[in-house]
């Protein structure tokens, strides 16, 4: 009873909590679910009547819960739960009933809930994609709808939407079923049908469904459809469609216009007979439309968006090819722009765009005479005097077709107009600039060249959305050097190549190209996310590398003097250096561009600084090496870095030897970064040389601690495994420890753990004798140290004790009780050593 008590007020929470929007529809459907199971098990032999409904309704409720939320496969359950407790219900009425009256009236009284699992059901199934189930429990629901009349607008739009979803779908078939089964529902009981506006919808998404399905095929079905859809409810969209479903098939000009005579009689909207007419004009019945349009202008005489009719008109007439009319067309538009009948300023704008669109089309076909009428039609519109970005663009466009023409006084005419309007426009410049190419007059054309290159430094956003960037600027420069080298004017040409040459023979050019190539794609680098960057950093590393290659070359070339290479070597090398500094976060292309300086760096004398730069560069390549094997999982990969860097500090070696002949390098931590680079290549690489190597660093006096500790901490990590080498590290670095005049014990302690860890693993119980006695010099070594002093730190102190305990109950249980004795007396021995803890382990 308690449980029961329980569920029903989960169950009550849950509706009170949901409409206060305190759970969401997962949360809702979830405790739901729990709280009809609780019912569910509490159900006894023969429960009541009340209990029964209450079953009926929490299933119900849970199931379509978990159908909402799109997890219908966990409704089926429940849904199944409350038609066998409908039917419970029904036989427990049933067996209490006096007569035949009280029989359908008990019927009557479990059909409505019969009806509402029926159908949630049918949901569950259609989204579990099981077609024919769902026709079933639809079909069941349909044949009670003589009982419920009520329901036929339920059933209508469930089918509806069953419908919608198979036909996004693609499932055609399918949905042709549903939107039919919907339609007939709403046509079984007018009282309680969904309107004709529904049924409209309906038979419009059916003819849609035929249409998109096979429109040939299904011609007969759509038409019907769509036939119907109009009888219902009169609609735009219902002509629409209907024409469009005639134009697809393929229909006579015929019947097309007795369908379009059919709008002719509604009110339709002007955007809507506009977009019937592009709708014909698409499927090439220009005859058609033009007709159609025809008739369009007297329905909408008083309306300002008369002139789209006209726009479109023209579109007509182009795509018929039949170009005059069309001008016709435009020059009616002319005289009524100055006799008060202009267009609205958007219509206008559109036209402007068929007109450039027109000219732009003859121009490319170089046909510049007609491209200059369809320019000046587009003139026509501006007044004496106006300043517009836009007539600035249209001059230059001009100027362009006069340029071709050879018509150079109208060219320079356009250009001024153009300069009037936009003065501060790259592009205006450059048109500039082919004037005073086409006049050979090279003070102008170099001035021009530089404005232009100032321009394109400096990027300005104009009105018409054109936005001159370093790219613009770029191919502007890189057109103007080619028109000053086609028209032999060398001093405007060699302006140009300041800012741009990519194909240059001539040494110095190329330098002075290349460098201003790397500087635009700096630029251009700076300004771009992280994704769009690598392109632009990989071009730059082929611009470096093309350097150095032209250097290398260079010998060749008397005009090309020593004192000129080393000058452009410095400037690229140190161009390389920044870069590589720049993008440290790019361990790759950092590792990259440092090698490049190496590169670039032998083309210049080896002093001291460009020797120093050289270490640095061979030294950061290495380091970079190493870390991407260390991150490199793929075996072949991880060797491959690890040789790289090899190879790198072999050539930083002989450099470092010949650098340290210059001066003193005392503090310079070259000999410890070397040593410790090439240990860890080696050791991963497993080099079979590795001790002989190492040999020769055990021997030096110099030997830092730390360096030793770092070896010891490198010879174990993966995929070097050098034990011994760290053994000999660690006590290496203990003797040095032990030297000094007061013992670091922190550190004293860390380096003698890392020793003991390395020498008993933890675990091992067969140890060799010699092993064992090796370890116990350690814990004595240990000892004497933590006799000597307070600082030993109190955890090391109990690690040792803990260890040598254990290390003992291990030799117990191999039955060696007088190694036993012996370690479990040395754990003894720490714990009076002990501070705070010593009482814990006593």
């Amino acid at each position: 009873v308690q449980v029961e008590e329980g569920a029903v007020s989960l169950w009550n929470w849950t509706v009170t909590k949901h409409m206060g929007a305190v759970v969401n529809d997962e949360q809702r459907a979830k405790l739901r679910f729990v709280a009809c199971r609780l019912i569910c098990l509490c159900e006894g032999g023969d429960p009541p009547e009340a209990t029964i409904r209450r079953q009926i309704l929490m299933s119900m409720k849970t199931g379509k819960g978990w159908i909402d939320i799109g997890k219908a496969d966990l409704a089926d359950a429940f849904l199944e739960n409350a038609m066998s407790s409908i039917e419970k219900l029904y036989a427990k009425l049933r067996k209490g009933s006096d007569g035949e009256a009280d029989i359908h009236m008990h019927r009557a009284d479990v059909e409505s809930n019969l009806f509402k699992v029926l159908s949630y059901q049918a949901e569950s199934v259609f989204a579990q994609g099981d077609f024919q189930k769902a026709v079933m429990c639809v079909q069941r629901c349909k044949d009670m709808l003589v009982k419920l009349p009520k329901e036929t607008c339920y059933l209508s739009i469930l089918c509806y939407n069953f419908g919608v979803g198979t036909y996004e779908s693609k499932r055609y078939e399918e949905s042709s079923f549903w939107l039919s089964q919907s339609y007939d529902i709403g046509k079984m009981d007018m009282k309680y049908s969904t309107g004709k506006e529904m049924q409209a919808k309906v038979l419009r998404l059916l003819a849609t469904t035929y249409f998109e399905w096979d429109c040939r095929l299904y011609l007969d079905k759509a038409l019907k459809a769509i036939n119907l859809a109009n009888q219902e409810n009169l609609h735009p969209a219902g002509f629409f469609l209907k024409v469009k479903i005639l134009l697809k098939s393929g229909a006579s000009d015929e019947d097309i216009k007795s369908a379009l005579a059919e709008f002719l009689h509604s009110e339709m909207s002007l955007d809507f007979c506009l977009n019937t007419a592009k709708l014909l004009l698409e499927y090439g019945r220009e005859s058609v439309g033009l007709d159609f349009l025809k008739s369009v202008p007297e329905r909408f005489e008083s309306s300002p968006d008369l002139g789209k009719i006209t726009l479109l008109h023209i579109e007509f007439l182009l795509q018929n090819k039949r170009e005059l009319l069309a001008k016709q067309k435009i020059e009616e538009i002319i005289i009524g722009h100055y006799t008060g009948k202009q267009l609205l300023p958007e219509t206008l704008n559109q036209l402007h765009i068929i007109m450039w669109d027109r000219a732009a089309k003859h121009y490319e076909e170089k046909n510049y005479s007609e491209a200059l009428h369809w320019y000046n039609y587009s003139v026509s519109f501006y007044t004496p005097g106006q300043i517009d970005q836009n007539l600035a663009k249209l001059q230059r466009n001009m100027a362009s077709c006069y340029f071709h023409l050879k018509q150079v006084d109208k060219a320079k005419e356009a250009v001024r107009e153009a300069e009037r309007c936009d003065p501060n426009s790259i592009f205006t410049k450059f048109s500039v600039y082919k004037i005073a190419v086409m006049e050979n007059d090279t003070d102008k054309a170099v001035e021009a060249v530089i404005e232009m290159g100032k321009l394109a430094e400096n990027p300005l956003q104009h009105e018409d959305k054109l936005r001159v960037d370093k790219n613009t600027g770029t191919n502007l420069l890189s057109l103007a050097a080619q028109i000053a080298l086609e028209n032999d004017q060398q001093v405007v040409a060699i302006k140009a190549l300041e800012y741009l040459s990519e194909h240059l023979q001539d040494c110095q050019q190329l330098f002075a190209a290349l460098k201003c190539l790397v500087r635009l794609m700096l630029s251009k680098v700076m300004a771009e996310n992280k994704e769009k960057r690598d392109e632009d950093i990989n071009s730059i590393l082929t611009y470096l590398n093309l350097a150095h290659k032209r250097l290398a070359d260079s010998f060749t070339e008397e005009k090309f003097t020593g004192d000129m290479r080393i000058l452009e070597a410095h400037w690229f090398r140190k161009v390389a250096w920044n870069l590589a500094v720049q993008f440290k976060d790019s361990p790759e292309k950092m590792k990259d561009f440092f090698v490049l300086s190496f590169k670039l760096s032998q083309f210049c004398p080896s002093d001291k600084a460009v020797l120093i730069a050289q270490k640095t560069c061979l030294l950061m390549a290495a380091a970079v090496e190493l870390e991407m094997g260390r991150q490199e999982e793929t075996p072949s990969e991880q060797m491959e870095h690890f040789s790289q860097a090899l190879q790198h500090l072999q050539t930083c070696k002989e450099i470092w030897k010949v650098l340290k002949l210059t001066g003193d390098f005392a503090k310079d931590p070259a000999d410890t970064l070397l040593l410790l680079y090439e240990f860890e290549a080696r050791s991963k690489l497993n080099d079979p040389t590795l001790h002989n190597f190492m040999e020769s660093i055990w021997e030096q006096p110099q030997i830092e601690i730390k360096t030793l500790e770092i070896i010891a901490s490198l010879a174990m990590e993966s995929p070097a495994r050098y034990p011994v080498l760290c053994k000999k590290a660690l006590k290496s670095a203990l003797k040095l420890y032990r030297k000094q005049t007061v013992i670091d014990a922190v550190k004293f302690s860390k380096c003698l753990h890392s020793l003991i860890n390395v020498s008993l693993p933890t675990g091992l119980t067969d140890l060799d004798t010699c092993v064992l006695q090796e370890v116990w010099d350690y814990f004595e070594d240990a000892l004497s140290v933590v006799s000597s002093t307070n600082a030993y730190p109190e955890m090391e102190i109990l690690w040792l004790m803990t260890r040598a305990w254990n290390t003992g109950i291990f030799q117990y249980t191999v039955g060696k009780y007088k190694e036993a004795e012996q370690w479990c007396g040395l754990g003894m021995r720490f714990l009076n050593h002990l501070g705070s803890l010593k009482k814990s382990y006593e």
